[in-house]
């Protein structure tokens, strides 16, 4: 008989968001005439834009013809959407470094299968709760926590002793984003101590100073240190169709000199047959030039929900971070468990956040509020519960 691994019971019982929706379910099955407003989970709302709808409409379509049916494709992602990708953001880059994959999580998960359990690493405090369930799952043991407090302004200081570092930027939950300098010192940082940085980049689309780093490719000599995984879900809409790609720079090594990237592809055509190809077709439109400009609109609209909301909550007096580069809000509530704020909220104010202790220790005293979510409800349920 199989013996469960020893990694699950060290595991909470259940993931943060399932949790989040397992207690809202609870609640509205006994109280069924209650509309509850969803800020928590962070999913976008907003309908494709029709030059990316028709894109995947076209490609399904084609499917059923003898002409347009394709069966597999490459492992490593079809080479006009990884060209047109390079191209928009990555131009001292090429093609052939780029993975397309089924979304950022799961090639953060592929990567933890691929470094394995000896790993040593360091990880945001608060941050996206994969990165710590991801670890404990590969049996990791030295998983150092980085507190990310208003005192440090949410930039971690970084030990020498890991081997691996998780850099979420803009940050989720705090909506935390790294100055050129910051984001520099930590690149630097890491070529000094040979620390190897697993960059999360899935937010950079929200980032709105120009003068703010985009991708961890925009400090110079990164290429040698870092992998930056990326995700279409809320750039453009595709939580739903899952779609994503990672850098891993051929200048990338591990310890013996040997090609992480080599490593990952032979891993990768193990384990994964390549992304749909009708959600790269998708991709193809996100990255022309009319879907580039199509998806600018939902982007901006959640951003002015992320002004409102914060001026709403710093109004009642909290004190709110974040919610500039990010359509997040990280909001203070001391003194108090963030799981009993989180009923409150749904209880009197009829809204889901999301509890700051799910995305770690130094989450507790805190909730997240997302900006996702269509403007006239959002403004509806301030007037009457803020």
């Amino acid at each position: 008989m199989l013996k469960r691994p020893s990694s699950f019971h060290k595991l909470s019982p259940s993931y943060l968001f399932p949790e989040i929706n397992r207690r809202k379910e609870a609640f509205l099955k006994e109280n069924p005439h209650v509309e509850l407003l969803s800020l928590g989970i962070g999913d976008t709302v907003f309908p494709l834009p029709q030059v990316i709808a028709k894109a995947l409409e076209k490609g399904g379509a084609a499917l059923g013809t003898k002409e347009g049916y394709v069966g597999y494709g490459q492992e490593q992602g079809n080479l006009k959407l990884r060209t047109m990708i390079c191209e928009r953001l990555y131009p001292h880059l090429t093609p052939d470094e780029i993975f397309i994959s089924d979304g950022a999580k799961s090639d953060i998960g592929r990567l933890q299968n691929l470094f394995g359990s000896q790993v040593r690493v360091g990880i945001q405090d608060p941050t996206y709760p994969v990165y710590v369930d991801g670890s404990i799952l590969q049996g990791v043991q030295k998983i150092t926590l980085l507190p990310c407090t208003a005192k440090n302004h949410f930039n971690p200081k970084i030990p020498k002793e890991i081997d691996l570092l998780y850099l979420c930027n803009p940050n989720n939950p705090t909506g935390k984003a790294l100055s050129f300098e910051e984001l520099a010192q930590i690149v630097d940082f890491a070529k000094t101590h040979s620390i190897t940085i697993l960059y999360d980049g899935a937010y950079f689309s929200y980032i709105q100073d120009p003068n703010l780093p985009k991708s961890i490719y925009d400090i110079p000599g990164a290429e040698n240190v870092a992998i930056e995984v990326n995700s279409f879900s809320k750039m453009a809409g595709f939580s739903g169709i899952r779609l994503g790609w990672t850098i891993l720079p051929k200048k990338l090594k591990f310890q013996c000199g040997h090609s992480i990237r080599e490593d990952f592809l032979r891993f990768a055509c193990t384990v994964f047959n390549g992304a749909s190809n009708i959600a790269q077709w998708g991709g193809e439109a996100v990255f022309s030039d009319e879907g580039w400009e199509a998806i600018q609109q939902p982007i901006q609209y959640t951003m002015k929900n992320s002004k409102l909301l914060k001026k709403a909550f710093q109004k009642e007096g909290f004190t709110v971070h974040g919610g500039e580069h990010a359509p997040y809000l990280w909001i203070e509530t001391p003194h108090r468990s963030s799981w009993e704020v989180f009923q409150e909220f749904m209880e009197k104010r009829h809204i889901i956040v999301t509890p700051g202790a799910g995305y770690g220790p130094s989450g507790e005293h805190f909730i997240r509020v997302s900006a996702f979510g269509f403007r006239e409800k959002i403004e509806s349920y301030l007037r009457e519960l803020l």
